[in-house]
């Protein structure tokens, strides 16, 4: 069994395509129109077969409670690996990308949180 696809649910799709992959630096995959939505996927440009994350509309009536519940309690909705935490929180710094906790390293890894501009706090990680 393999991770095929998760998600991150987001409040605006055009707004979360454009800051995954202009900002994160992910690739559209899909981009499908489903009723007022889209099936709207993003993938590694290291792996473009991998596991795609769906940037899933918030419009369900739960999404709110559990988004708001995760974000004020520092909770990231996703992780994310990157080679070196504190390079990267610079290069996306540099993009106007706002942290909720400024890198964390430890003798194992090395952690960062960003505010996704989508209603998600996502987590950045590089093991040691």
């Amino acid at each position: 069994m393999r991770i095929h696809m998760t998600s991150v649910f987001v409040d605006d799709q055009a707004k979360a395509l454009s800051f995954y992959t202009d900002v994160l630096g992910f690739v559209k995959k899909d981009d499908v129109p489903v009723g007022e939505d889209r099936w709207l996927t993003v993938v590694s440009p290291e792996a473009p077969d991998g596991t795609a994350l769906l940037l899933e509309p918030a419009g369900h009536p739960a999404v709110a409670t559990y988004k708001n519940a995760l974000a004020e309690d520092g909770i990231p909705a996703a992780s994310f690996a990157v080679d070196d935490v504190p390079a990267e929180c610079e290069r996306l710094r540099a993009l106007g990308v706002e942290f909720t906790q400024e890198p964390v390293e430890t003798a194992e890894y090395a952690t960062a949180v960003l505010d996704d501009t989508c209603g998600n706090l996502i987590q950045i990680i590089h093991m040691k």
